[in-house]
């Protein structure tokens, strides 16, 4: 059975495919496109994971996808009608999903192939099912706690499940308006960082501060005692349908999400190009403080719920790495699994694995034990291209090192002399993370490193 895996429409576009249970292939179309989150139809992604397996889409049986616009659609109607919201904002959603339910059409389109020869049966998962699949069904854990945060997906922000075997038996959810990604998002932008996905510079920034703005932040989240969340929606836009979200060119962009009642409450959103201030790193150090006591409440209450020692996360809050690293410290859970691709991307691999492990019934057999399903290329392959533009490198000097260790060492001692190296190897990571096959080395050792690498490389902010 072959079943092509997609998160498309989406932050983080995204395929795998998956045969009789096994993964053989999984990107993000970013990494092709070379747009940050790309968020169209993962094309080149789709390309490659059916090179990579050697199979054309009309061998394909199933094209799961991690998105079902019908999920909790009484719910989502009848929020629009008690809050007024906006015509263009129910039209938007609608014009959305009317391009999943377009998937078919799509994929003839892109593959050259005629709409007619794609047999495969399209099934919709629901968002944080996807998630938790994601997780659950490629861990090396027979039972486990099931966790899922983000900022939303079908209606919903959070869910928490028990994963057994081939298995996931769902036990809450967190819905629409309410959610711990979208708390973290507003501060995100009003510390100005306005990117789509630029959560983790406040999680950096927040380091260099301290937590002095906490008792505020109680104002705007509030903690249950069964470890759900509640948003004070006075500081916020999106459940009136004021937020739009656009994705001009595959590169999806947000609308604030504050209301002017954060900035009566914490001062002048900083704009992207200001100076950041102790005030900005406090207010960051605090989010990302209240941000962990909502996680470890909602932790620790799935804990006493299951009693289960282990742990899967899932979501794009499970990129917070920094929580995630106070776990054990935190909660009584003795295992953690996170698989690297926790964000929206690693939906399509849940998306696969839910069709094959729950709904057709098969037993699992796959764990996922690395990150590395990308594309890998040949040493001639890579001499070719060389070769190709060789008058665009005419500047360089180009040299084959067979030898591994004499590479190592010539590696580690360019390294020491300050020098910044692009490393290179095997097939490409799977999530947003370098992990050694797409890296960028340099020596953390040097105070100014820091600066050259945002400056000089990555083009970014301190």
């Amino acid at each position: 059975m072959i079943i092509l895996g997609l998160n498309a429409y989406h932050g983080d576009s995204s395929a795998c495919i998956v045969i009789d249970g096994k993964l053989i292939a999984a990107a993000a179309e970013e990494r092709f496109r070379r747009i940050k989150h790309w968020s169209g139809f993962p094309s080149m992604a789709i390309k490659y994971v059916l090179k990579e397996a050697n199979v054309k889409i009309e061998d394909v049986d199933y094209i799961a996808v991690n998105r079902n616009p019908r999920a909790h659609l009484f719910r989502k109607v009848l929020f629009a009608l008690r809050n007024g919201m906006q015509t263009r904002f129910i039209f938007d959603r609608l014009k959305n999903a009317s391009k999943i339910g377009n998937i078919k059409k799509t994929l003839a389109e892109e593959l050259k192939v005629d709409e007619g020869k794609i047999k495969a049966k399209i099934i919709r998962v629901e968002h944080h099912i996807a998630h938790i699949a994601s997780a659950s069904l490629v861990s090396p854990f027979e039972k486990a706690a099931v966790v899922s945060v983000d900022g939303f997906g079908d209606f919903v922000s959070a869910m928490w499940a028990i994963g057994e075997n081939n298995d996931i038996n769902v036990l809450g959810r967190v819905f629409y308006p309410h959610s711990l990604g979208l708390f973290y998002l507003a501060f995100t932008q009003f510390l100005g960082f306005p990117k789509y996905g630029d959560e983790y510079k406040m999680m950096g920034l927040a380091a260099y501060g301290k937590p002095t703005e906490l008792k505020k932040l109680e104002k705007v989240l509030k903690l249950n005692s069964d470890g759900t969340f509640e948003l004070n929606l006075d500081y916020f836009l999106h459940h009136k349908g004021e937020v739009t979200m656009t994705w001009e060119n595959g590169e999806p962009t947000l609308s604030p999400v504050f209301s002017k009642a954060m900035e009566e409450e914490f001062g002048k959103p900083r704009k992207n190009n200001e100076p950041i201030t102790s005030y900005h790193e406090n207010l960051a150090a605090s989010v990302q403080a209240m941000y962990e006591e909502a996680f470890f409440n909602l932790l620790n209450s799935v804990y006493q719920k299951t009693k289960l020692p282990y742990l899967c996360l899932a979501g794009g809050c499970a990129l917070n790495s920094v929580a995630n690293g106070k776990i054990f410290s935190r909660t009584p859970f003795k295992e953690v699994y996170i698989q690297p691709a926790a964000g929206d991307d690693g939906g399509a691999i849940g998306a696969a694995y839910y069709v094959w492990n729950v709904i057709k019934g098969n037993p699992r057999k796959f764990v996922m034990e690395h990150a590395y399903w990308g594309p890998d290329f040949s040493d001639e392959e890579i001499e070719n291209l060389i070769n190709a533009r060789r008058e665009d490198l005419k500047d360089f000097y180009i040299e084959r090192i067979e030898d591994e260790i004499t590479l190592c060492k010539k590696t580690a001692e360019k390294i020491s002399q300050g020098k910044v190296v692009g490393w290179f190897q095997g097939r490409m990571e799977w999530g947003p993370r370098a992990l050694g096959n797409r890296s960028i080395l340099c020596d953390p050792r040097r105070a100014d490193m820091k600066d050259i690498l945002n400056v000089i490389v990555k083009k970014r902010e301190p």
